[in-house]
């Protein structure tokens, strides 16, 4: 049995609190920040709504929306 891609839809009725979406993450070109996995870093470049361009000092990568690993200082 697998389960389905799909959320499940909040029933008006339900007695459970309807479920937050997270605020999209913004960052500026220059902007420090902070990934799970590569540690410190600064915004190089900016793709709106797909990804950013960090540079981590010895390595440069393209962190993908929704940046769940990443952080602004």
């Amino acid at each position: 049995m697998t389960k389905s891609p799909m959320p499940k839809r909040h029933l008006p009725t339900s007695p459970f609190l309807a479920p937050v979406a997270p605020t999209p993450k913004e960052f500026t070109v220059g902007s420090r920040v902070t990934h799970d996995v590569y540690g410190l870093g600064r915004v190089t470049a900016i793709e709106e709504g797909v990804a950013v361009l960090v540079d981590f000092g010895s390595l440069q990568a393209r962190i993908v929306s929704p940046y769940t690993k990443l952080t602004n200082l």
